[in-house]
């Protein structure tokens, strides 16, 4: 039998698409395992330990990552103090419409109201606990501002997500107004994270079996309206998204900037097909860049500052996919968020794309950090996932056309201000 070459070694499949065969594989194997009731029950208890397994690593790492990369995110701006207008003019934007987002992504799902009437089974822990934390309103408005502000040590050891986000934010302010003085620790910060993001990268050569086992539970206990219901939230999500970028944003250009949506889509179109084909903002930055300036005409000291932060910080689309899935998954769980619990997904979706790392993962991550925010079983990213890579291409487009328009928007004001 004829050797290989010495020296040459058998090229695995990328990441995305290792991940693709997995949920793949898992749903053939849980409709497999339907129609073999004599070995269902070991192997369903194999995959739900695998399946555990995985979600526990992503929790382990979930608050240290999402400490630093806030922090370092936040002190990020230090190096533009000189700015003060354009980097302020930038946040409002960006917050402003990530804050529309949301509340679209919010009124989608209430409209349309994917997932309901569907409660599966494998949520069912998660429900009896909700039930038995429910309370009134205001009680519950009481204890969620109380959270806000605990012993730093407490809320990074118990997990307390929003404890730990307004922690971070304060951090990360006090590095700005410290300056030069906290150098060192800005860089052991900047350690931390690429620290958490070489761990998560161990993590995530498991995502591809830990997925499958995760859906290999799902599919083997539940009917095919789940399919039916997943078509329909990608329905709802695909098309609010457009709305989002067809219709909102390039209004609210017109408003503040009277630029036409004809003009700038004319000028924006090279990045925003590069940043649906690739599902990268990071990796169309050079695109973004050359179209911001050469074909909208903004600035190149706006457009270097706006373009590049809004890549990491400004994910409009995001926001509003995790906003309308919190609620999707809600139902699949039979659990109806009160106005509290819709307010937390707000804060935190939009607080999560602060720093995000331009990692394949860092979708899954934000959306475990959604979803535990309010109590939701995090096993339903393996419901999320196999359509999430459709969704990405939307999204990612929606995302750095935001990015330009708020260079635009930026330009304008810090225009009129001189």
């Amino acid at each position: 039998m004829p050797r290989p070459p010495q020296g040459m070694a058998m090229k695995l499949p990328s990441l995305n698409i290792q991940i693709l065969l997995g949920c793949v594989l898992g749903i053939f194997a849980g409709r497999w395992l339907s129609t073999a009731p004599d070995i269902a029950p070991t192997v369903l208890y194999g995959a739900k330990l695998t399946g555990t397994l995985f979600l526990d690593l992503l929790r382990m790492v979930l608050v240290p990552l999402v400490f630093a990369s806030i922090v370092s995110g936040v002190a990020n701006l230090r190096a533009h103090h000189q700015m003060h207008t354009v980097w302020k003019t930038t946040l409002a934007f960006f917050f402003g419409t990530m804050g529309l987002a949301i509340l679209l992504g919010f009124a989608a799902a209430h409209l349309f109201r994917p997932g309901e009437g569907l409660h599966l089974a494998m949520f069912a822990d998660a429900t009896r606990q909700y039930q038995a934390q429910h309370m009134p309103l205001a009680d519950y408005i009481a204890r969620f501002l109380h959270g806000l502000f605990q012993n730093p040590f407490k809320a990074l050891a118990n997990g307390e997500i929003l404890a730990v986000v307004m922690i971070a934010l304060f951090f990360g302010i006090a590095l700005v107004v410290g300056g030069e003085r906290f150098r060192q620790l800005r860089s052991l910060i900047d350690e931390l994270l690429a620290l958490c993001l070489l761990i998560v990268g161990w993590i995530m050569r498991l995502a591809p079996l830990g997925l499958a086992a995760l859906l290999l539970q799902l599919v083997a206990t539940q009917d095919l309206a789940l399919l039916a219901s997943l078509g329909a939230f990608s329905g709802v999500v695909i098309g609010t998204t457009l709305l989002h970028g067809l219709i909102v944003l390039p209004a609210l250009l017109w408003l503040i900037t009277r630029v036409s949506p004809l003009t700038f889509f004319k000028g924006a179109r090279e990045a925003l097909l590069t940043a649906f084909v690739t599902s990268s903002s990071a990796a169309t930055l050079p695109i973004t860049l050359r179209c911001t300036e050469q074909h909208l005409h903004v600035r190149q000291d706006v457009a270097r500052f706006v373009v590049p932060l809004g890549a990491t910080l400004n994910m409009d689309g995001t926001a509003l996919y995790e906003a309308a899935a919190a609620l999707f998954v809600a139902r699949l769980a039979g659990i109806e968020l009160d106005v509290a619990q819709q307010m937390i997904i707000f804060f935190v979706a939009m607080l999560g794309a602060i720093g995000a790392p331009g990692i394949p993962s860092v979708g899954m991550l934000s959306m475990v950090l959604v979803l535990e925010s309010v109590g939701l079983p995090t096993e339903a990213i393996a419901l999320l996932l196999p359509i999430d890579r459709l969704l990405d291409t939307v999204r990612t487009a929606v995302n750095v056309e935001g990015d330009m328009i708020g260079s635009l928007v930026v330009q304008h004001v810090t225009t009129v201000a001189e």
